[in-house]
């Protein structure tokens, strides 16, 4: 499962938000700066990156492979309905996301097992699964060779400060990952930052990418986004465009890590989450 992408044009981005804002459309003013933002990028590849990313994991693990998108087409009901349509018995929910939160994997859990029922297996992350940490290591040693940065941002997307006075473990697991990736590598100073966020009017996790940049002294930084598995808009406009002009402006070079899509050692990685999830 995965977030989801509009279809192109501003009437599929439209249905898109007013999806995700739960049936409240976005205003104009909003609209026309996420249209400007998806023609930034050429539009998101994130649905064809999610069913490759399904396809391979299928193939890797020799059983079917369904996919279900949270706020577009495919659905997660339509996915959970396909998968039961081809006599699947006993389902494992495998969200493309490390890091558990209850608003985010933790809904994800909800629509499922409300369209699915008994028989399901849901995998609540997988932040610090070895072979997780063993293939961000690998995109960190790839980005850091002949690029000799001085200051590494570990990124993911935030969430309102109010899901900290609920005990919800997303801020603590980033953290530990960031920690497990550290451990045995060799890099530059880091620290864990965030990204993306709404303004709603609420304090959000932090501190931003932006802030976090301005305040390094960092003249060559190197962002790894932790906290996303795939290229979608949060990668190719909030670091790609958006963060890569703020730098420049400030004399700052930044590279980020290149993200993982359907790569064969995060392929690998997936397959061995779940196959340690059902091991006894």
């Amino acid at each position: 499962m995965a977030y989801g992408s509009p279809e192109p044009g501003p009437d599929g981005i439209a249905a898109y938000y007013t999806h995700i804002r739960g049936g409240r459309p976005p205003s104009p003013e909003a609209l026309a700066d996420l249209v400007e933002r998806y023609r930034a990028i050429g539009g998101s590849p994130l649905a064809e990156i999610t069913g490759r990313q399904a396809a391979a994991l299928g193939r890797r693990l020799g059983v079917p492979a369904f996919v279900g998108m949270r706020h577009s087409a495919p659905f997660i009901e339509a996915g959970a309905a396909e998968a039961r349509a081809a006599g699947v018995e006993r389902l494992v929910g495998l969200v493309l996301a490390p890091h558990f939160s209850r608003m985010s994997l933790g809904a994800y859990e909800a629509r499922l097992r409300e369209a699915w029922g008994d028989g399901l297996v849901f995998i609540p992350g997988f932040h610090d699964h070895p072979a997780f940490i063993g293939a961000v290591r690998g995109l960190l040693q790839e980005a850091l060779e002949g690029y000799p940065a001085d200051h590494l941002f570990f990124t993911a997307h935030s969430l309102p400060e109010r899901i900290l006075a609920d005990g919800d473990p997303y801020r603590d697991q980033l953290q530990e990952t960031c920690r497990l990736v550290a451990a045995e590598a060799c890099l530059p100073p880091w620290e864990l930052a965030f990204q993306s966020r709404s303004t709603t009017g609420e304090p959000w996790l932090g501190p931003d990418i932006l802030e976090a940049l301005a305040a390094s002294g960092a003249r060559r930084a190197l962002v790894c986004p932790v906290g996303f598995v795939a290229d979608h808009l949060e990668i190719l406009y909030d670091l790609d465009v958006e963060t890569q002009a703020f730098a420049r402006r400030r004399g700052i070079e930044v590279r980020r890590t290149a993200s993982f899509n359907d790569r064969t050692e995060f392929v690998d990685a997936l397959a061995a989450v779940v196959s340690d999830f059902l091991s006894p």
